[in-house]
């Protein structure tokens, strides 16, 4: 049996009136509606598909790109709500169900969500899921330090940005190391900063070291062209006035303006920083 909610490589096998049969190399067969027939096809052609239920509850392929697949993740519009839970659109012409039950706070129409993807082994259907922690699994934690990573933002808290790792793993960016706008949603690349004894696992967004000076170092070299070439902040300065200018760390903050001095790209002074060059 085709596995719902993942791609399959199939064999056209038959032109019918609906559409095309495709088969597998077990045999196994599925209608590709005609609407989604590839321009120039021939019998014994090899395409891709993504097979899914369609309105009767019956397998069907597409050749539609859809916006999530089984056991994955993706920030998804809710287009209705129903007496028996909302929809939300994923790219297919079927809407992606998520029950009640698999909300974590109640959907409204219009809103975006993020949503984990499954099948319902009771149903055999594929729904959704806004209770995503619970897909995720700290246990035994495949990342160490330094490792480069895929995150998907996932919430906001008053300790940082909360994230999934590698789509298996829950993270945290703390707020003192975010000096970039970040939404949730948002797919980017992050690097280990830490695993803790307890499992936890802390975030950035830039590697660790001399790497992650540049950043922050060429954000504030912006800031001062922006504003005429100096701004009345320096290393003297307090860690809320240097968050309030620049919404980085006083640590990070001297290492940037460290590493621009470096460069002669700046003077320190009683008053703040300035360009060393102001026409540049």
């Amino acid at each position: 049996m085709l596995e719902l909610g993942e791609y399959h490589k199939m064999i056209i096998d038959r032109d019918v009136s609906p559409g095309l049969y495709l088969r597998d190399e077990e045999e196994n067969e599925v209608l590709l509606p005609g609407k989604y027939a590839p321009e120039g096809f021939a019998l014994e052609d090899e395409i891709e598909v993504f097979v899914y239920l369609d309105n009767e509850e019956r397998p069907v392929a597409t050749t539609l790109k859809p916006y999530i697949e089984k056991n994955g993740f993706a920030y998804l519009e809710c287009t209705s709500v129903t007496k028996i839970g909302a929809f939300v659109d994923w790219g297919l012409d079927k809407e992606l169900f998520v029950p009640f039950s698999n909300q974590v706070t109640p959907m409204h129409e219009g809103n975006w969500y993020l949503v984990y993807m499954y099948l319902d082994e009771r149903t055999n259907r594929l729904v959704g899921s806004s209770k995503f922690n619970k897909f995720l699994d700290n246990t035994e934690v495949t990342v160490q330090k330094h490792d480069k990573v895929d995150l998907i933002i996932s919430h906001f808290s008053e300790h940082g940005a909360h994230v999934i790792i590698n789509e298996r793993h829950q993270g945290l960016i703390h707020k003192d190391t975010i000096f970039e706008d970040i939404r949730v949603g948002d797919r980017l690349p992050g690097y280990i900063k830490r695993v803790r004894e307890d499992k936890k696992i802390d975030v950035l967004l830039q590697p660790e070291g001399y790497k992650s000076i540049e950043p922050n170092a060429q954000f504030i070299y912006d800031e001062l062209k922006a504003n005429g070439g100096s701004l009345p902040i320096h290393d003297k300065s307090s860690p809320e006035d240097i968050n309030a200018y620049f919404g980085i760390s006083k640590k990070l903050f001297k290492k940037a303006i460290g590493a621009l001095y470096k460069d002669r790209q700046i003077k320190i002074t009683d008053q703040g920083i300035e360009l060393t060059n102001k026409d540049a």
